[in-house]
């Protein structure tokens, strides 16, 4: 099972857009453990992340985020995609990088 992390400014509207995601996943038949915390948390719950994304409020902290866990893959999720809560989209990127 692979472990998603999302990061926001409080956790509240990207819980929405796990939602999401956790829907697409299963659609697909991935076994993906997907949750979202206020980037404050990055210590606590990034170190367990096989994947680490930002939401577009916090994607101002990429860089940091990326210093923080040299280890992982940290992306920004796309503007766009989270605007239109579009779990689907979020879910094939998450593919693409992981190498899913």
């Amino acid at each position: 099972m692979k472990n998603i992390v999302l990061f926001c400014a409080a956790g509240m509207s990207t819980s929405l857009l796990v939602n999401k995601m956790k829907a697409a996943a299963e659609a697909e038949g991935l076994e993906y453990e997907i949750a979202a915390h206020p980037l404050s948390e990055a210590s606590t719950y990034g170190p367990e992340a096989d994947i680490i994304l930002l939401g577009p409020q916090v994607s101002y902290k990429l860089k940091d985020t990326k210093a923080q866990f040299p280890d992982k893959p940290v992306e920004s999720i796309n503007m766009q995609d989270y605007g239109m809560m579009n779990g689907a989209k979020v879910i094939a990127h998450v593919k693409e990088v992981l190498g899913d």
